[in-house]
């Protein structure tokens, strides 16, 4: 008798050769991989193709509170003078509400104080930031667009705090 291997199906199957992973593209990846790689060391060491942003200086340094009042309006305050800089009402400041929503996220995930105050930055650049004093957080308005970051360099105002 003969075994169920021999029998039909299977039996058919045992006679054909494996398929195998093509070499070609373990050569084409191994290849992609080494230019690359020294692609980049020849970046780095020569300069070329390299794209650097040069570091810059502050112009503007502007420390100031950002709190929720009453009627869902939302202050902005020069925190060294306690002179109001700015009010939104609850349709406006859409930005500057939206930024105060994710600061406040930040400093509860790092049980941070809430009272402690923003540092506003205009930089020689021409790049604008918001820091974040009690969680060392940072973020570059411009990335969010040219109006978002125009919204927060307004209130940095004429003055915008000491300039270095």
């Amino acid at each position: 008798m003969r075994s169920a291997l021999s029998l039909g199906y299977l039996d058919g199957r045992k006679r054909r050769a494996t398929n195998r992973f093509p070499r070609w593209i373990l050569l084409a990846t191994a290849m992609l991989l080494v230019f690359a790689t020294a692609s980049v060391m020849f970046g780095q060491e020569t300069g070329i193709g390299v794209v650097r942003e040069a570091a810059s200086r502050p112009l503007a340094i502007r420390d100031i509170t950002i709190t929720r009042a009453p009627a869902d309006m939302v202050v902005v305050t020069d925190a060294t003078t306690g002179a109001v800089i700015a009010a939104y009402p609850a349709d406006e400041g859409g930005f500057v509400r939206g930024s105060l929503r994710a600061f406040e996220r930040m400093r509860d995930v790092a049980a941070a104080p809430k009272d402690a105050p923003y540092r506003l930055i205009r930089w020689e650049s021409g790049r604008v930031s918001l820091s974040d004093t009690a969680t060392g957080e940072r973020i570059y308005l411009d990335a969010f667009g040219r109006d978002n970051a125009a919204a927060f360099a307004a209130l940095l105002g004429l003055q915008g705090g000491p300039r270095p």
